[in-house]
């Protein structure tokens, strides 16, 4: 009697990951037996995902640019001349108990000409004078309602001055938030864009095995039989194209690194362009590749419902 090895069929979950891997590989190799032709579609969908992450990181970057939103909204109170040490100690409690208060700092006037000594030229001027003609500053940060608190500080008997440039850190947020609703904006569009061109060339791809597609229905494939590769090579696209957009973001850092360096260097300034984190690369490339898989769905099942067979 011959002993013959008789494999056992395959289970169902090993054919549907062996069919997933064979998809993945097909689509790969559609994508590379038309390498020009593949590459220009990578690249107008990497141009659609550079222009709204480059602008949203641009803001970023002029946001830390224009210093710490904590700082800008600091409330410098100037206290007379003649105030004591220990009522400007008093005043710091009083101030910092208030509920819309966040923090209060007390910079005595030895403190500010230390600063105002290592911040500034003006060292041998400072030995000049007679004395400190510094007053002691108060430095609050609000909690709540800083305009409110702004005009209830003016009120001190201690208070000589109150500085708080509130229009222009309210200009700012105001010019910070236009440009990220633009950047949403632009980011929903060219989103769209990026889905239609990825739809449309992988329907392309359809119409050129429409017949191959036509031979499997009548077999009775399953639409999610026929619609895998298809989703696949859509997601390959988009993939392909969030990288690509990554790189070239990447480029432009580089390339705009130096001279910004140099010019904030001119003002004293150590800023320097920071690019994407690690997470955000990341969901920017996860994003990129669901709207491949999404064009490459939408098109697919629409023409599924088109031509899917129905008994008589």
């Amino acid at each position: 009697m011959n002993n013959q090895r008789v494999e056992a069929p395959r289970s169902g979950v090993g054919t549907w990951i062996d069919h997933h891997l064979y998809s993945v590989m097909a689509s790969l190799g559609r994508v590379l037996r038309r390498p020009f032709a593949s590459l220009l579609t990578i690249a107008v969908i990497a141009l659609a995902f550079t222009l709204p992450l480059g602008l949203w990181l641009v803001l970023q970057n002029v946001e830390r640019f224009t210093g710490d939103v904590q700082r800008s909204r600091e409330i410098s109170v100037f206290l007379k001349q003649d105030t004591t040490v220990d009522r400007a100690r008093a005043l710091v409690e009083q101030v910092r108990a208030r509920a819309d208060v966040g923090n209060v700092v007390w910079k005595t006037p030895d403190e500010g000409l230390a600063e105002l000594r290592k911040s500034s030229t003006l060292g041998d001027a400072l030995d000049g004078l007679d004395g400190n003609p510094l007053p002691n500053v108060l430095v609050v940060t609000p909690k709540g309602d800083e305009l409110a608190l702004a005009d209830a500080l003016k009120q001190l008997p201690e208070a000589d001055q109150v500085q708080h440039d509130a229009a222009w850190r309210k200009r700012l947020d105001d010019w910070l938030k236009l440009g990220a609703r633009l950047a949403l904006v632009l980011a929903v569009m060219l989103g769209a864009g990026a889905v239609l061109v990825i739809g449309n060339t992988v329907r392309l791809d359809i119409q050129a095995r429409r017949e191959e597609i036509g031979v499997l229905q009548l077999l009775g494939a399953t639409d999610g039989f026929i619609r895998r590769p298809f989703l696949y090579l859509g997601a390959l696209y988009g993939l392909a194209a969030g990288v690509l957009a990554l790189a070239v973001l990447t480029a432009a850092n580089i390339a705009l690194q130096s001279p910004l360096s140099t010019l904030a260097a001119s003002y004293g300034s150590h800023f320097e362009l920071q690019p994407l984190t690690p997470v955000e690369a990341i969901v920017a490339v996860v994003a990129a590749t669901l709207l491949g898989w999404l064009g490459a769905g939408i098109v697919t099942g629409h023409f599924l419902r088109q031509t899917r067979p129905t008994e008589r």
